[in-house]
């Protein structure tokens, strides 16, 4: 080694697991996966999903809907149901699955690709949500809490408060609080939500009203008349901190 020089090592692959009782859909994917540099594990059924997933821990699952075993939605549940932040979870899904769809991100989902869909297409959505990931976990110093009234946000923990009560958030659950948090007063639509949030350009703006409805369910005192989360009718969704005694607005 040269003198005055640190040798320093990669950063090791993220880990994907690809779900999917199709064994040629399963071996293209984990093919342009494994060309993309990933660790790629596979399961092609329900329960050794689940098996897999507890074994590897990986940072994302491509999970298909139409499983043997146990189905890709009620995967989906228990991975979730499982505590802590738990991989991110793209799923597989038909044109005509909407329904399954909807429930999927409402089961935490992050993404979805429906079939038939281009392997590129895939690895660039997966990159875009571990890319989220990674940017939520890099926070900088000084930005690591945000509060608003009796809301607490840890940002390198991953973890959410209201009151003295920590919140079972998704990911992207999480992300949108934070963003909400970061701009109160402020009314955004779907399309820029989506593009902040998520990262995408294009996509189904049903995920973000699912993923709004989801959220007011874990802090609105009553969700049929969310206090917080404000629909701004023509425009999309507005975040109105509510004061306590001992925080006054936000803070980061």
């Amino acid at each position: 080694m040269l003198r005055g020089v640190t040798e320093t090592s990669a950063p090791p692959p993220a880990r994907i697991l690809v779900v999917d009782d199709d064994p040629t859909v399963a071996e293209v994917v984990a093919g342009y996966l494994h060309r993309a540099g990933y660790a790629v594990d596979r399961a092609a059924d329900g329960r050794a999903a689940l098996e897999r997933a507890a074994l590897g821990r990986p940072d994302l699952v491509v999970l298909d809907l139409m499983l043997p075993e146990l189905d890709g939605l009620e995967v989906c549940r228990r991975l979730r149901a499982a505590g802590g932040p738990g991989p991110a979870v793209l799923m597989l899904t038909a044109k005509g699955e909407e329904a399954d769809r909807i429930l999927g991100l409402e089961l935490g989902a992050d993404d979805y690709v429906t079939k038939p869909f281009s392997p590129r297409e895939l690895v660039l959505r997966i990159g875009a949500v571990l890319r989220r990931q990674g940017a939520a976990a890099a926070v900088p110093a000084g930005t690591a809490a945000l509060r608003a009234g009796d809301l607490r946000l840890d940002r390198p923990g991953r973890r959410a408060f209201r009151a003295d009560r920590e919140l079972a958030l998704t990911q992207r659950e999480f992300d949108l609080l934070a963003f909400f948090l970061q701009h109160p007063g402020q009314a955004f639509g779907r399309e820029e939500l989506m593009r902040q949030v998520w990262g995408w350009d294009f996509g189904d703006l049903s995920t973000v009203t699912v993923h709004v409805r989801r959220l007011r369910e874990k802090v609105e005192d009553d969700p049929a008349a969310p206090r917080l989360i404000s629909t701004v009718w023509g425009v999309g969704y507005r975040f109105d901190p509510a004061p306590v005694d001992s925080a006054e607005g936000v803070v980061a």
